[in-house]
């Protein structure tokens, strides 16, 4: 993606008077653009969901802390071939200059007296230099999954994390052990540990390589929560008696989209389930109907024929509609659920980003209010500033990567969608077409 290709460093804030530090919601759109000429600064002005033009800042170069003193490993890997790795990641989607390859495949069922639970095999490939070996095969199962997103969640609170499909199900409505559910099960956590492999930043995480290549990870799980895990509560704590002024305009609009955009996904999610169960009931009425006829024509003699004809055209009128059927099931309603989800946990990062914003505004008034002869600005508002811009940056280029995912994986829905209906009645077309000629045949008079 040409708007986080180039990783463009924060410029520093020094020492500076309290006076000329401005709030960053106070400015009007024309003192901003007045500041940018003045100071030879960008200045954002995308309220579009897209969000384009936008560019993260290199998070390593600044001091950046969470709001209980606990340093946030949200940098970027800092060699020059992990940069190299990051640009080209960026640059090229398709895969061709990717340096690290991920699939979750082989589920495997383990009864034991305790429990029963299915694991599933994450085989990694990559020249990496952070890897001791080019490739590693291990066997995880969904609460591995489930700790590795909780781990990314803490240490890397400014990036949006992609969603794991939902753990529970309704007993007796779904088999969470059929060869249904665990195939598209293991397809959405292939393609979790797929989008964060794709990450510039998230697959240089440390858990993500210890989940990749640790054989037993549950010495790794037992360490036990971070301090880095207590950062929400601690900034909900800082913030509890302080009201966020409000969003800047583009992470307003960015929310107002998320709510929208899962509203319909929910409403076509649900209406979808409605087709999809009509269509089995559909399903069962056909099976039913098309055996009659091939009875009955042991009772024809001229009409035998034809009447078997309409029995097999039935059929498979049926076995195309239950291909219709599920791919609807295991294609279509899988990526409306991703979706779903992942526009739960962008709306969680944004709610971090005002949790940091709050902590800067209110930092920034109490110093504001302390009339002591000092007037340059205390170290600790400056690194809240420093920690909203990073967060912003990053929000920024993850919210753009989200966008250009999206853009893609619903064109490829669409489009597959699209065959599907076309094959569907292209064969139910063609099956009732090929007994017209049978049919006239017996109408013939003699």
């Amino acid at each position: 993606m040409s708007g986080s290709s180039t990783p463009k460093s924060l410029p520093s804030s020094g020492q500076r008077a309290l006076h000329d530090i401005k709030h960053p919601l106070s400015c009007s759109p024309g003192a901003e653009e007045e500041a940018a000429a003045g100071n030879g600064a960008d200045v954002f002005d995308t309220p579009s969901p897209d969000l384009p033009n936008t560019e993260p800042c290199s998070i390593g170069e600044k001091d950046l802390s969470l709001p209980n003193g606990t340093p946030a490993d949200t940098s970027s890997p800092a060699s020059s071939s992990s940069l190299l790795n990051r640009l080209q990641l960026d640059d090229d989607m398709d895969g061709e200059t990717r340096d690290l390859f991920v699939t979750v495949d082989d589920p495997k069922k383990h009864v034991c007296t305790m429990e029963t639970y299915i694991t599933y095999r994450v085989s990694t490939k990559t020249t990496r230099t952070e890897f001791d070996l080019p490739e590693y095969s291990v066997r995880r199962r969904y609460q591995d999954f489930d700790w590795l997103r909780n781990k990314l969640e803490e240490t890397q609170p400014t990036h949006l994390i992609p969603p794991l499909p939902e753990k529970f199900v309704v007993k007796g409505v779904v088999d969470r052990f059929s060869e249904e559910f665990v195939e598209t099960r293991r397809k959405a956590l292939d393609k979790f540990l797929k989008r964060i492999a794709d990450h510039p930043v998230l697959s240089f995480n440390e858990h993500f390589n210890i989940f990749l290549t640790a054989k037993d990870l549950n010495s790794h799980k037992k360490q036990g929560i971070t301090l880095l895990s207590k950062m929400g509560e601690s900034v909900r704590y800082v913030t509890s008696g302080y009201k966020l002024r409000s969003r800047p305009v583009e992470f307003a609009a960015v929310a107002e989209y998320l709510d929208t955009f899962a509203l319909k996904l929910g409403t076509i999610d649900r209406i979808a389930q409605r087709i999809i169960k009509e269509q089995v009931e559909y399903l069962v009425e056909l099976r039913e109907y098309g055996p009659i006829y091939s009875t009955w024509s042991g009772l024809e003699g001229e009409l035998s024929e034809p009447l078997e004809g309409v029995s097999a055209c039935i059929g498979n009128c049926s076995t195309a509609l239950e291909e219709q059927t599920e791919d609807m099931t295991e294609d279509f309603l899988p990526v409306l659920r991703e979706y779903i989800l992942y526009s739960e946990s962008m709306k969680n990062v944004l709610k971090k980003r005002d949790q940091v914003q709050a902590e800067y505004e209110a930092k920034l008034e109490a110093a504001a209010l302390k009339r002591e002869e000092r007037t340059l600005v205390p170290t600790d508002v400056e690194k809240c500033q420093d920690k909203v811009e990073c967060f912003n940056a990053d929000l920024k280029a993850d919210m753009e990567r989200w966008q250009n995912n999206k853009r893609q994986d619903f064109r490829q829905l669409l489009v597959g969608m699209a065959d599907k209906n076309i094959q569907y009645y292209e064969k139910c077309l063609t099956s009732w077409e090929s007994i017209i000629p049978l049919l006239q045949e017996k109408t013939e008079p003699k």
